[in-house]
């Protein structure tokens, strides 16, 4: 709902607002294929354990269809919306029919050049079993006069979208017919002599939680291939129709594929699989989008003649922020210097998502071939990247590089770079910890953090970190400064609450903030009730699922619940404890998640550095004190937007984007005014 009220929000670019309807449309296939899948799961394991408010696993299905469709309706409101919006400047998304002859003919021919040779038309019948039908594919169920039966001949037609061929072809300018209607407008191609053809458009999601168990596979990587074949033929949890679809051919349908009319059968008005919307927020067109984002190197990092190790080394530590501060010009360049580098000996690393494009597996490589030790954690089941990273991993083994797939039953969900350097007759550790992935795509994105350190003690964690990693040996483990998710961050998190909690009992300040892209876990949960309860002020910003309700009476009135949506995507992870004036920070990878916590290999480290501290207070700050992309849950647990009628407000993105630029321009003046600015200005 938050996502989607930022497609209607006036202030937004107009081409901005239609990306937002496809976070939407995407986020709510993924919703499918994992939560909805998991549920259906439980419902076919005839699983009977009850979520804490009393609900079974089928009422939370046909509650979520309430909601869905709520939502659906909003989002159809909101798309015709902005598509008449859109018309006043040009851009449309036009019918097949309404073009003019030569129009259709020129699409024909497209059509015939570009996308006939891709097309698999499917008949069904006695001869022909009903073909498979893939995972988030857009398909037509057509129909037309048998040859020798008076029935109709039916037949699936696949949308072949994905094969480098674009759901929208541009007719002139900026105007576009969706690849469906072509192919429904053109079947006498695919059916030669004929002419009566009745069509319907449908669009199917399948399940995604697939996940077999990893304790009893003597190979990894053969268990992640049969996974992702499972995944490939799961049962299909949602089927999008068009409202108005011929009833015979949905009833067909719904029973082909084995669905349950009232609950996997959904109907919308117009366009199907808006994710695919995508392909048009890109037109260029300057004033209908954010200002172009040209993300700085960091100002301690300008100086690129001058080697990073010598800057890590001067400053001892460096905060990084993404997407305000580049990502190439920090971490990139610091493997890459690292491949390079003479005195450079070993480099370890963790791979949980990666590209292309940044070449961090193409450095990696390098500096094997450059005769350095690299070894490298590739968590081969990150979810919907399973199949990139088995490639990765081939590509990285090929080099001669050590592959390991991180701990038997646990996730390697953290972001560590470890380059060990040596320096005047022994070995320096340089390490990077971060909050999101070593991927340059996300992090233009994302709103992330990682810290760049020759601290001596978090060098040392690291080793041991990797050493666990390609061992899967716990026992004994000792981390000095880092924490680490199985063995003891959950622990620390509860004990930190409850060190704020004995503060205030004992008269003095308690105060904690965390932001996190999630908070489920039940323990921490019922300990943040516990703080408030005892007067501990508690400030979350949770992108995400918040399983806590604040200012409820008697429990959580000292709780105050955010959310940030705006621009970027907010991902980076911040712990922050009072602790009587010690001022405790720490970043990383985990969120509040029983499974992060409990079932990931995670790795949060403490800031030390008094300037690193005082730009995360400043990053809290401006997210609390934000009044133009925050929303603020209610007590049951709803959510209303702060947004205030003032045509000056700045959002939080934008203070911290120009705060970066402040930084890099060099002027301590501009700094100081820049930081009280930010602070005045919500």
């Amino acid at each position: 709902r938050r996502v989607l009220f930022e497609a209607t929000d006036q202030d937004n670019p107009l081409l901005e607002r239609l990306k937002f309807i496809a976070i939407f449309a995407s986020n709510m296939d993924e919703f499918f294929m994992k939560r909805i899948g998991g549920l259906k799961l439980q419902v076919a394991a005839d699983v009977s354990e009850l979520t804490d408010d009393g609900r079974s696993p089928l009422q939370q299905i046909q509650e979520c269809r309430q909601l869905v469709e709520e939502l659906t309706e909003f989002q159809e409101a909101a798309f015709e919306s902005i598509s008449n919006e859109l018309k006043e400047h040009n851009i449309a998304i036009i019918n097949y029919q309404d073009l003019q002859e030569t129009g259709q003919s020129n699409l024909r021919q497209y059509y015939l050049d570009n996308v006939f040779p891709l097309m698999t038309p499917q008949i069904f019948d006695p001869a022909h079993p009903f073909p498979f039908i893939s995972n988030l594919s857009l398909n037509l169920v057509v129909t037309f006069p048998a040859e020798s039966t008076d029935e109709n001949a039916i037949a699936r037609v696949k949308v072949p979208i994905g094969t480098g061929v674009p759901r929208f072809i541009k007719v002139d300018d900026y105007r576009f017919v969706p690849l469906e209607q072509i192919i429904a407008n053109n079947l006498d191609l695919l059916f030669p002599g004929e002419s009566q053809f009745e069509y319907d458009f449908f669009f199917v999601a399948r399940n995604a939680s697939t996940e077999r168990q990893e304790s009893g596979a003597a190979d990894l990587l053969s268990m992640i291939e049969l996974e992702l074949r499972d995944r490939r033929i799961a049962p299909i949890v949602r089927m999008v129709v068009n409202r108005g679809m011929n009833p015979e051919r949905q009833s067909m349908l719904t029973e082909l594929l084995g669905l349950d009319s009232e609950l996997d059968v959904y109907e919308t008005e117009g366009l199907l699989a808006r994710r695919d919307l995508f392909e048009l927020t890109g037109l260029p067109i300057a004033n209908l989008r954010y200002p172009p984002h040209q993300p700085v190197n960091h100002h301690r990092l300008q100086d690129t003649q001058r080697s990073i190790f010598n800057h890590i080394r001067e400053e001892g530590a460096i905060l990084l922020q993404h997407p305000y501060e580049s990502f190439s010009g920090s971490v990139v360049r610091f493997l890459g210097e690292a491949a390079r580098d003479e005195s450079v000996r070993a480099i370890k690393m963790t791979l949980y998502r990666t590209d292309r494009e940044t070449r961090i597996v193409d450095l990696l490589i390098e500096a094997a071939n450059n005769g350095k030790q690299v070894a490298v954690v590739v968590e081969i089941k990150a979810k919907f990247d399973e199949a990139n990273n088995i490639t990765w991993a081939e590509h990285l083994e090929e080099a001669g590089i050590h592959v390991t797939y991180g701990v038997v039953g646990f996730k390697t969900h953290s972001k560590v770079l470890l380059v060990i350097r040596r320096e005047k007759n022994q070995l320096q550790r340089y390490v990077h910890i971060g909050t999101g992935n070593y991927h340059g795509g996300t992090a233009k994105l994302y709103t992330d953090l990682g810290l760049l350190t020759c601290d001596k003690e978090i060098g040392e964690d690291a080793t041991e970190l990797f050493n666990f990693l390609t061992t899967g040996h716990i026992k004994k483990r000792q981390f000095k400064h880092i924490v680490i998710a199985p063995i003891d961050l959950k622990n620390e998190i509860r004990r930190r609450i409850a060190i704020e909690i004995e503060h205030v009992k004992n008269g003095k300040t308690g105060l904690i903030r965390m932001k996190t892209n999630a908070l489920e876990d039940k323990d921490v949960v019922k300990d943040l009730y516990q703080a408030s309860l005892a007067g501990v002020k508690v400030d979350l910003i949770v992108r995400d699922t918040c399983r806590l309700r604040p200012k409820v009476a008697n429990l959580s009135e000292n709780i105050t619940v955010i959310s940030i949506v705006g621009r970027f995507l907010e991902h980076s992870r911040i712990f922050y404890f009072h602790n009587n004036g010690k001022h405790e920070y720490f970043i990383g990878s985990a969120d509040i998640m029983k499974r992060n916590l409990e079932s990931r290999v995670e790795v949060v480290t403490p800031i030390e550095k008094k300037s690193l501290k005082e730009s995360l207070k400043l990053i809290l700050d401006t997210l609390m004190n934000d009044h133009v992309d925050s929303w603020e849950m209610r007590p049951d647990g709803s959510y209303v937007s702060r947004k205030k009628d003032d045509p000056k407000a700045v959002g939080c993105q934008l203070q911290l984007l120009e705060y970066s630029q402040v930084r890099v321009r060099g002027k301590r003046s501009g700094k100081k005014k820049q930081y009280k600015a930010i602070r005045k200005r919500n």
